[in-house]
């Protein structure tokens, strides 16, 4: 599986938008690998998460923590559970060494929750490798376009 198909990884990119969108957050992060980042700057162009304030920053240990307090019953941003629809589009694939691949895409997150609806607009970048005939999610990295402006709490995983 050198030449790992388009479609293959085009699905993998909908059925995690999906996941999400059903709130199977366990599900969810079981599609990234042990050593994982996750990533949502908060600067244009930003290259290092560790030079500068990022809006999230997460390894295993920290999303696990985020999803265990996502998911309580008494969490603010569960109640009420808010709605929302990924829309990926301009998928692009570039093969970046044996089994890895860096996946580029555009990402619309409709959300409604407190009878308000809300849309993220985020250009991403996936870093996915084959592993074991699966593919995994090695780094995620969310461009939201608007980043640096006020964001009134985010409640939703991109």
């Amino acid at each position: 599986m050198q030449n790992l198909p388009t479609i293959e990884i085009q699905q993998f990119l909908f059925h995690e938008a999906r996941l999400l969108d059903e709130h199977k957050f366990e599900e969810w992060l079981d599609l990234f690998a042990s050593d994982f980042t996750y990533w949502v700057p908060l600067e244009l162009n930003q290259h290092d998460a560790l030079e500068t304030s990022s809006i999230i920053y997460d390894d295993k240990t920290l999303m696990e923590i985020r999803i265990r307090q996502y998911s309580h019953a008494r969490a603010h941003a569960r109640n009420p559970l808010p709605r929302t629809v990924h829309s990926i589009s301009n998928i692009q694939i570039e093969k970046e060494e044996e089994a890895c691949y860096k996946v580029f895409s555009n990402l619309i997150v409709g959300e409604y929750r407190n009878a308000m609806q809300r849309t993220w607009y985020a250009s991403v970048e996936h870093k996915i490798r084959l592993r074991d005939k699966s593919l995994q999610i090695q780094n995620k990295r969310i461009n939201l376009i608007n980043s640096e402006a006020e964001l009134d709490g985010i409640t939703i995983l991109f």
